[in-house]
């Protein structure tokens, strides 16, 4: 695979508890394969504890061949120097592309009731995130304050995942967090596409329309949000 980009792609393998990078996306099993900064595939992908990935089942050579197929498309995204369509397409798939705000209906951990009714004529920040992902939760903080500042204007909901709720709570807490927090699950995932990885946040217009999608936890994640956030409110 290496071979075939010339000397442009070079293959690192890294020990489990000595990489900086899994580290900082709170990666605790192994297989992980990145691409530069980009996660293009963990052990559940591969079916490696049980689980039903989209390699799976592995021993098979469709889906060795489909592994390939994927870790080629991010290459040439990240070497043309397109890391944010890398990460969408690591995260959706073309034929899962989210068009508009899901017609779910959620329920946070205080009891209340979320409805497609409720966001209406409000722009929407869905942040999946997960209690062992460190980089989550100074997004966490960062949306409290975004929800302070544009009030009724913006409704965010967080959506923790692959977490256990007493963990979520305990978490959570602290921050006094002004918006629902939700417990995700693999319907929930489902509807919003193929959540592959935390934290995944997505930007959704007053009509419901999708307006962004944000993989990973690049170092600009608050201020590229920050700016596609206030183009649609016209600040």
């Amino acid at each position: 695979m290496v071979q075939r980009y010339g000397g442009r792609v070079r293959f690192v393998s890294e020990n489990w508890g000595d990489s900086k990078l899994a580290a900082r996306f709170g990666i605790q099993r192994y297989p992980v394969v990145f691409v530069n900064d980009v996660l293009l595939a963990r052990p559940q992908d591969f079916g490696w504890f049980g689980e039903n990935g989209r390699y799976t089942p592995w021993r098979e050579d469709a889906n060795h061949e489909k592994f390939k197929r994927d870790l080629v498309h991010m290459i040439d995204l990240v070497e043309r120097g397109d890391a944010p369509a890398a990460r969408a397409a690591r995260s959706q798939t073309p034929d899962a592309e989210l068009a508009r705000l899901p017609n779910v209906t959620l329920r946070d951990l205080a009891g209340r009731t979320i409805t497609p009714a409720s966001l209406a004529g409000k722009v929407v920040v869905v942040e999946f995130w997960a209690t062992w992902c460190p980089p989550c939760r100074s997004t966490l903080q960062w949306l409290g304050e975004l929800q302070r500042a544009h009030g009724d204007r913006v409704a965010v909901v967080a959506i923790a995942v692959e977490s256990k709720e007493p963990e979520v709570r305990s978490l959570t807490q602290p921050m006094s967090l002004p918006y629902p927090l939700v417990m995700g699950s693999a319907e929930l995932a489902t509807a919003f596409g193929d959540i592959a990885s935390v934290p995944t946040m997505f930007l959704f217009d007053a009509g419901g329309r999708t307006a962004g999608a944000f993989y990973g936890a690049p170092e600009d994640l608050h201020q590229r949000v920050g700016r596609a956030l206030d183009a649609l409110l016209g600040t």
